[in-house]
């Protein structure tokens, strides 16, 4: 009995210095992002190559976004996290990665001026809230729909303050566009509003233009 009492109160002390943790990442990002202004956050999958118009597109946005006077922040991989870190820098801005700690695929780029990592993907996320003025969202996998529908449902529900939301390449998701508009809006499980939400352009000088529409700098 006192065996199994003490292995309780061990984890009890283990739950309770992951508090701690949880504390330190939150201190380690504020710190780090706190001159980090008027940043858009970029979104896509790590799985693509620099030979892939995505990648490409995402350079050249990047690169504008930052001549425009904004900084970049993304998730810090590789692919389309890569290709945004890589322009932004490249131009001359700051280029943050936001790195998470995986057992597979997900390795620091090495074109990130600003770079944090993290242990917790929930701490992650509302860094990626704080401080962004817009999301813009590339082809990705369910990391990427994860953020997306994530911000979507914080607006919705007005637990954080509107901002663009950007989906680039018409061809990826107007897939997912349809099914929003065919079942869940014809069912009546969303508003035509919360399809308002979401704009969707093709090239980088679009996106630049869109968040200057509701950005200024």
């Amino acid at each position: 009995m006192e065996e199994k009492q003490y292995v309780i109160d061990a984890l009890s002390i283990n739950e309770s210095w992951r508090v701690f943790r949880i504390m330190a990442e939150f201190v380690e990002g504020i710190e780090t992002l706190s001159d980090v202004n008027n940043a858009v956050t970029i979104f896509g999958s790590a799985r693509v190559k620099p030979d892939d118009i995505y990648y490409q597109k995402t350079e050249n946005l990047t690169r504008l976004l930052v001549q425009n006077g904004f900084s970049v922040i993304t998730g810090g991989g590789g692919g389309i996290m890569e290709a945004a870190n890589k322009g932004a820098g490249e131009a001359g801005g700051k280029s943050v990665g936001m790195n998470i700690q995986l057992p597979f695929e997900q390795k620091p780029n090495s074109y990130a001026n600003i770079n944090i990592h993290y242990k917790y993907f929930f701490i992650r996320k509302v860094m990626f809230v704080k401080y962004a003025v817009a999301y813009v969202i590339l082809p990705g996998g369910f990391g990427t729909m994860d953020e997306l529908f994530e911000a979507l449902t914080l607006i919705q529900t007005k637990k954080i303050k509107s901002f663009p939301l950007i989906l680039m390449g018409s061809n990826y998701w107007n897939g997912l566009l349809d099914w929003l508009k065919k079942t869940m809006l014809a069912e009546g499980k969303i508003s035509p509003a919360d399809l308002d939400l979401i704009q969707v352009v093709d090239e980088p000088e679009e996106v630049v233009k869109l968040i200057k529409k509701y950005i200024i700098i």
